[in-house]
């Protein structure tokens, strides 16, 4: 049988940077393969993205092909069919990649060969396989973490979960200390620009000054590591300073210090700079020599082991029209000062300050993301998937195969419950118990109607009335929807909300 025709180029995405897309050892070209990156500038012309969000993708492309000097052939283009014409009509892989759109168009070019997935630590085939046999429709995420860190043998005990427990979840969901304004710990890994920084901040501003290419926020000095060694570095600072008490206080919020002991690692994970064994590992051996207490370790690696994995892997199972599922029937637009990420345009000091976040840095921690930003939108009835384009333009860590399923499936619920069991959103009770943004609002969070009104609790029970017939059969709804006939002021509440501008 004759010999495969050899790849005269191997296609890296600007999200598939680290070393592990290029080990041959690891199902990576042969050391003697060219390099392809095509920096397509219709990328950014097609949505309007984030500004940090496209100088952190474009500063970490150019780093990498610096690094990997003349092996690489770095092109720049229109479209990324503009850049394959570069290398001709010969054979090109490429490892699959993480959108639909990307995995269809490479598909459809028969000069372009796709090698599995990279950066992930179950494939596709495992999943698959885990998926058939629970049987059932509805996947989930404990079952399937439980499942990875015994297939991966991370934290356990022989066939047993270190310290007894799987779900360390309820040592990790302390409110913030009070008193403070700041958690006290050491600041996370920050890296210094280069020239390569400059040159992609006066690409952004010519883009910009033509008209080419709109953006929105700020690029303020770029706060992601955009290199291998900067991610590295990220890591261990967080190993070694920050993971200890990361747990606790995983899921609280305080408005002078967005980062908490938060790793600030998923741009760096979603860029392909760090692997996620790696990550799990080094969690696992600061527990393992005492430096980290279990619930932090354990809280980590749910977050990257658990949490990112299943993310990945349900975008594939559930396919590409999952993120047009919508069964809430939530259809109205977004608002232009949240789109425009203007804080000025809420006097909800939570959301405010969420936004102003995002504004600034293209991040925040995940309980903005979800209980403050998601509830918002999910209680306001905003259309599914614009709410997963904003997330997906307006995060630094923003892909599509990151913001389908987090947004669609968990923060919107609009699959009606195929990942998640509950709609996860709250009253306002709940954002002051998990962080200091009441004290100083305008609005009170037991004040449901009337100037006072805040706009979670008054917009939390409207969400219950408005699909109570849906949520009484849901197991962990029913209590809370029963509440509405307790609400002597239900009438009014509902048509204070109906007439409510967000």
């Amino acid at each position: 049988m004759a010999s495969e025709e050899p790849a005269v180029a191997h296609w890296l995405f600007g999200d598939q940077l680290g070393p592990h897309f290029i080990d041959p050892a690891r199902g990576g070209p042969r050391r003697d393969v060219p390099l392809l990156m095509i920096e397509a500038r219709g990328v950014f012309r097609r949505r309007r993205f984030h500004r940090a969000k496209a100088h952190l993708i474009l500063s970490a492309m150019r780093h990498r092909a610096a690094e990997l000097g003349d092996r690489v052939r770095y092109v720049k283009a229109d479209s990324y069919r503009e850049g394959l014409e570069a290398v001709g009509d010969g054979p090109v892989t490429v490892h699959h990649p993480t959108s639909h759109a990307a995995l269809g168009f490479v598909r459809s070019l028969p000069s372009v060969r796709v090698l599995p997935a990279r950066g992930f630590l179950v494939t596709h085939d495992a999943f698959t396989s885990w998926a058939a046999a629970r049987g059932t429709k509805q996947l989930r995420q404990e079952d399937f973490y439980r499942w990875v860190r015994q297939a991966h043998d991370l934290l356990m005990e022989g066939d047993r979960p270190a310290g007894g427990r799987w779900n360390l979840d309820h040592d990790n969901r302390q409110p913030p200390p009070r008193d403070v304004t700041a958690l006290g710990v050491p600041a996370p890994y920050r890296p210094r620009e280069s020239a390569i920084d400059e040159e992609v901040r006066a690409d952004l501003d010519r883009w910009s000054r033509d008209g080419d290419v709109r953006f929105v926020g700020e690029d303020a000095p770029r706060a992601f590591p955009a290199t291998r060694r900067e991610a590295l570095a990220a890591l261990h600072r967080f190993a070694d300073h920050r993971l200890a008490t990361f747990g606790a206080y995983e899921d609280a919020i305080l408005a002078k210090d967005a980062t908490m002991s938060h790793s600030l690692l998923s741009s760096s994970l979603n860029l392909g700079l760090l692997d996620p064994a790696e990550c799990v590992e080094l969690a696992e051996t600061r527990w393992r020599s005492g430096d980290v207490p279990l619930n932090s370790a354990e809280g980590f690696v749910r977050q990257i082991a658990g949490w990112r994995e299943f993310v990945w892997h349900v975008y594939w199972h559930f396919g590409d029209e999952y993120r047009d599922r919508n069964v809430l029937r939530h259809h109205r637009a977004l608002p232009d000062w949240f789109t425009e990420l203007s804080p000025e345009g809420t006097d909800a000091n939570c959301l405010s300050h969420a936004l102003d976040q995002v504004r600034g840095a293209g991040w925040t921690h995940h309980i903005p993301r979800l209980m403050i930003l998601g509830s918002f939108a999910l209680q306001r009835g905003w259309e599914p998937r614009a709410v997963t384009d904003w997330f997906h333009r307006s995060f630094v860590d923003g892909y599509d195969w990151v913001m389908v399923p987090n947004v669609v499936g968990m923060s919107q619920y609009a699959d009606g419950g195929r990942m998640t069991t509950k709609p996860y959103t709250s009253g306002g009770a709940y954002i002051d118990r998990m962080s200091d943004y009441c004290g100083p609002c305008r609005y009170k969070p037991s004040v449901r109607v009337g100037e006072d009104a805040c706009p979670f609790t008054s917009g939390y029970w409207n969400l219950l009335h408005r699909h109570r017939e849906r949520f009484e059969h849901n197991a962990r709804m029913v209590q809370a929807v029963r509440g509405l006939d307790r609400l002597r002021d239900l009438d009014e509440l509902l048509a204070q909300e109906a007439a409510r501008e967000d």
